[in-house]
């Protein structure tokens, strides 16, 4: 009985504080624009929502990859190809993407996502986290686990990431039509194709 009645009690409680919070934050509503940044209410909601979302098994998980520098090396190369453009290089979030998303992508060097626990991140880089940018990329397979395990170990290493490594990557980040195009026109300049262009339409003129 006396444990109905504690469990009662902190439902009540929990409810309570749910209640104060939204009105908190109704109390602080600017509308619905991405463009506003997360007030401390919002951010701390969102902070306690997901870690009750995440399985206790899920925390418990370790890392299966070894951390090899051939394992940061396919992960640099898998993060620069599909995470970076919101992420950037440097997990900065420091990115037109990053930066414009609600909320925006947090900057991944800092304690709020390197205190996290491996299991943690793997779980949100194959499940997401709803209401926010941060979609699901699992897709069920032991390749695309491995995949996510090899993430979490460059996650790890994104405070210590060497300019070389972002020079690196900056070379293997998707490119718009204009950049490949701009990138091409400086390739024929360097091997001086409009040079040999030009003297060519000069002989025959």
């Amino acid at each position: 009985m006396r444990r109905l009645r504690w469990a009662i009690l902190a439902v009540v409680f929990a409810a309570a504080i749910g209640l104060l919070a939204t009105a908190l934050l109704l109390a602080n509503a600017r509308g619905f624009s991405a463009r506003q940044r997360p007030t401390a209410v919002e951010v701390w909601i969102a902070r306690a929502l997901r870690v009750a979302a995440l399985p206790s098994e899920a925390r418990a998980r370790t890392n299966p990859v070894p951390n090899t520098p051939d394992v940061l090396t396919d992960a640099r190369v898998h993060w620069a190809d599909h995470c970076a453009i919101c992420h950037g290089n440097d997990g900065s979030g420091d990115v037109p993407i990053g930066k414009h998303t609600y909320p925006p992508a947090p900057d991944m060097r800092q304690a709020a996502t390197q205190r996290m626990s491996d299991g943690e991140l793997f779980y949100i880089i194959q499940n997401g986290i709803r209401l926010s940018a941060m979609p699901a990329w699992g897709a069920g397979s032991d390749d695309d686990a491995t995949d996510s395990w090899k993430l979490v170990r460059f996650i790890r290493h994104l405070p210590h990431l060497t300019a070389s490594e972002k020079k690196e990557m900056e070379t293997l980040n998707p490119k718009s039509p204009d950049e490949l195009k701009e990138e091409e026109d400086e390739r024929k300049f360097l091997r001086g194709d409009d040079l040999n262009d030009q003297a060519i339409k000069h002989h025959y003129q």
